[in-house]
């Protein structure tokens, strides 16, 4: 049995259990959509998805073990399936304590980020292409997300004056979008959980919601119901100390015009 047999294993286990795909992604709290992937080999199920599938389809640990060896043997990974998370979610919530966020920045900003760190020259600009890709599936698809975004207003700073200005006006101008939400954490909010790392929650258009999180080393989808709730009330509590929508876009545009 080799990777490639991973999509009619899946099939073949849903099928004896005599569950659609709907139901599938019901018991996982994921969408359809999700499953479908799975089942055509556009992506792996992750290590948090991989158990709940094999208890939901009585497979031991079969379906572990096959993606397990898929993500060794260079299958889609965190940063391939993410993005098409992005793509069908009906909203998008996050929040950066130390960066803009990512789908907000500036092809110059973004450049600049991913120079910053040990990427190579060649590296940084795949990454910022990908990047640029990802905000344009999100953007400009027929039906938009609905976006909120959280924002340290110290990240707001971080920057040679020349490009945080221009930065900081394409943020302002986004922020006057229908379906785009921009909102700073104020210094004045003073210690609060959002300084623990940046964190992104999508909700799918079958119900449930599922989570994205970053360190320097990966980054991890998570689905697991119980850490996303854990998620969820962590951005509740980030979004309960930022200043509302039109008073963040006139700091950011005061912030912009002091450049």
């Amino acid at each position: 049995m080799n990777n490639s047999d991973l999509p009619l294993i899946l099939k073949f286990f849903r099928g004896s259990r005599g569950m659609t795909q709907e139901q599938l992604a019901g018991r996982l709290s994921v969408s359809t959509s999700l499953i479908a992937k799975f089942e055509t080999g556009r992506l792996v199920p992750m290590p948090d998805t991989a158990p709940r599938l094999d208890e939901a389809l009585e497979s031991g640990d079969l379906i572990q073990k096959l993606s397990a060896r898929a993500r060794k043997e260079g299958a889609p990974d965190w940063f391939q399936q993410w993005p098409e998370i992005e793509r069908e979610a009906a909203s998008l919530r996050g929040h950066e304590s130390n960066f803009v966020p990512g789908l907000l920045q500036t092809e110059a900003y973004a450049r600049a980020v991913l120079r910053a760190g040990l990427l190579s020259d060649d590296e940084a600009e795949k990454q910022l292409a990908l990047r640029l890709e990802r905000a344009a599936a999100v953007f400009r698809r027929e039906r938009p997300p609905v976006c909120t975004f959280t924002v340290d207003e110290l990240a707001l700073t971080r920057g040679p004056a020349d490009l945080m200005k221009d930065q900081l006006e394409h943020l302002a101008d986004l922020s006057t979008q229908q379906l785009i939400f921009v909102h700073v954490v104020p210094r004045s909010a003073g210690l609060y959980v959002g300084q623990t790392g940046p964190l992104v929650l999508a909700s799918l258009p079958g119900g449930g919601d599922v989570a994205f999180l970053e360190d320097q080393a990966e980054g991890r989808v998570i689905t697991d119901p119980d850490r996303v709730a854990a998620l969820v009330r962590a951005w509740d509590a980030i979004r309960s100390v930022a200043l509302p929508r039109d008073m963040s876009r006139d700091l950011i545009t005061r912030m912009a015009n002091e450049l």
